[in-house]
């Protein structure tokens, strides 16, 4: 999954251990921002999305603007090469099941932190998609058989990249503010 973003995963992880926020987690409310509309500034985005960044090295602050830049990008994308930035396949699956729910948990905070909700407009899909994301956000792992824990998986984790995408397009359709921070 992080090869699209020429970060690891872990590393950055040690990195930002002081904002107590996994990677996973921030990127779901970048990406929750960003189809809702929310434009994160360069500089300004982590207290955009209401993170302190005190305590953050320049390098993993650097490392956090390439991961920004990379997925607006990739957002806009005419390939739909977007994914959701977790750890690699390689993880266990308990861990990949973990910070998926972390990434939608982040996904509908940053969706909210826009307002986005008490506008009209949104397709009965992406109402669908985000009731999705919630029940994603709030999934737990009990061990199964191997095979079929993988094809499951990458099931959802498709239908979450799609949802995304769907979002994000609704966002551009419905003419969702530039900036649409509240305050």
């Amino acid at each position: 999954m992080t090869e699209l973003y020429s970060l690891d995963y872990h590393a950055l992880s040690r990195q930002i251990a002081v904002l107590a926020v996994s990677p996973a987690e921030l990127h779901g409310s970048l990406c929750g921002y960003l189809c809702a509309g929310g434009a994160p500034t360069p500089g300004r985005w982590l207290a955009q999305l209401c993170i302190d960044d005190d305590g953050v090295s320049e390098s993993a602050l650097a490392d956090l603007e390439n991961l920004r830049a990379t997925t607006i990008a990739l957002l806009d994308d005419p390939d739909l090469r977007f994914q959701p930035f977790l750890p690699a396949d390689d993880s266990d699956m308990a861990t990949r099941v973990h910070t998926l729910a972390e990434w939608s948990t982040g996904f509908l905070g940053g969706f909210g932190l826009t307002g986005v909700g008490e506008r009209e407009g949104l397709s009965d899909e992406a109402g669908d998609a985000l009731r999705d994301l919630d029940r994603i956000a709030h999934f737990g792992y009990e061990p199964g058989e191997d095979e079929e824990d993988e094809v499951a998986y990458s099931e959802i984790l498709e239908y979450v990249r799609v949802a995304v995408l769907l979002l994000h397009q609704e966002a551009a359709r419905t003419g969702a503010p530039a900036d649409a921070t509240r305050h």
